[in-house]
């Protein structure tokens, strides 16, 4: 087995070698272990799909290659990574419509404290990472993995003087904050919006004198239990994501814009309250209880109305709606005797000469000019429309053959 040369490096983890698949890293070998082959035979097929040789390997000599036994029976020899420049992290926050967002790592120790910073930056959207060169935990394989492939998507940016380099972006307009347990803001009141590098410390020492002179702003997570201090990683990511809560824009285009329910008017319920506000106290008591969607069912109801069966009461009888029931009946009652029988109309004979189908005229409006006189001749002339109900359909059957 030929060791990994000075121009490669080996990603070790399930993980992070499907992430440098897909961040089309250069691939010059696959390690497997012949125990775990059948489990990893989708990144075998997709390695023999690139042509790419396949060589098995025991899990003993894997280990001493990872230099960690997380590798979980795979790795891939890769290219040598290639770095970024502060101009190539500004680039790319350019290239998002975004303000910066830069991470700095001030001589983290552990390399697994490194993977986990560098998976959340990547998670946060964090454009790129700036870490020294010296006093820092290296990139190892174990690094990569605790960071599970997140390193293959970010712009890493070693240098040699940290501190030099957040002047720098200073310069550029970034502000500087650092992360220490005993300033006087959280990081909740703090303002983290707009260009920004975020700085956090060793796990022993925290921020050094040097970095710690560059920063604009010092915040500290607030703590409630026994323990005084957080993991460097846990701290980190606590930070970071404050920041993107800060400044996503989707949390913020509610408080901005006025797209609240109160930004753009009263709701229903506002609505109906100040409505029978108008009126009595009751009412606007009654419309605070009533639910929001009282009010629209019952505008809806009349509009309902005409689909319903209309009612014989405020219907006339009329056309083919009355004739199968009642042939005999028509649009304005025909029977004209059944009023004279009635004691109000035999005491006005004069408002009716002949009670012939003559007088059916004389009671409608519409049909005959004659009944217009009618009503100037005698006052009480429109009392035999009191009796109009007797007229309707459902009277006695004697009423047809008097009007023949």
């Amino acid at each position: 087995m030929e060791p990994v040369g000075p121009d490669e490096e080996l990603v070790a983890g399930r993980r992070p070698v499907e992430e440098a698949f897909a961040a089309r890293r250069p691939a010059m070998r696959l390690l497997v272990t012949p125990q775990r082959r059948a489990a990893l035979e989708r990144i075998v097929l997709h390695a023999t799909n690139l042509r790419i040789p396949i060589v098995e390997v025991e899990g003993g000599t894997l280990t001493a290659l990872a230099t960690f036994d997380g590798h979980q029976g795979v790795a891939l020899v890769v290219a040598a990574r290639r770095y970024a420049t502060v101009d190539e992290v500004l680039a790319r926050a350019i290239e998002r419509d975004e303000p910066p967002f830069v991470l700095a790592l001030d001589s983290l120790e552990d390399p697994q404290n490194v993977g986990t910073l560098l998976r959340s930056a990547e998670a946060a959207g964090v454009h790129g990472v700036l870490f020294p060169t010296r006093r820092q935990a290296p990139l190892t394989p174990a690094a990569v993995k605790a960071s599970s492939g997140a390193v293959e998507h970010l712009l890493l940016v070693p240098v040699d003087d940290l501190a030099g380099a957040l002047t720098d972006l200073h310069v550029r307009g970034l502000r500087i904050v650092g992360a220490e347990a005993h300033a006087s803001l959280t990081a909740r009141q703090a303002d983290l919006r707009g260009p920004l590098a975020l700085v956090v410390g060793s796990e022993g020492q925290g921020l050094g004198p040097a970095v710690r002179r560059r920063c604009d702003l010092v915040v500290r997570i607030p703590m409630r239990g026994a323990i005084g201090s957080l993991n460097a990683a846990v701290a980190g990511s606590i930070l970071l994501f404050e920041a993107l809560a800060q400044r996503d824009p989707e949390a913020t285009a509610g408080a901005t814009s006025g797209t609240s329910p109160a930004a753009d008017g009263p709701s229903e319920l506002g609505q109906a309250a100040k409505q029978a506000a108008a009126g009595s106290p009751k009412q606007a008591v009654a419309a605070r209880k009533r639910p929001a969607g009282a009010d629209a069912d019952r505008q809806a109801e009349p509009a309902a109305a005409p689909d319903s069966a209309p009612s014989p009461a405020s219907v006339p009888p009329s056309g083919p709606a009355v004739a199968p029931a009642r042939p005999a009946a028509s649009p304005v009652p025909a029977p004209s005797v059944k009023p004279a029988s009635s004691a109000k109309r035999s005491a006005k004979p004069a408002a009716s000469p002949v009670p012939t189908r003559s007088a059916k005229p004389a009671r409608s409006a519409e049909t005959a000019p004659s009944a217009k006189a009618a009503p100037s001749a005698d006052p009480t002339a429109a009392d035999p429309v009191d009796g109009g109900d007797d007229l309707l359909p459902g009277g006695p059957p004697s009423a047809g053959p008097e009007t023949s």
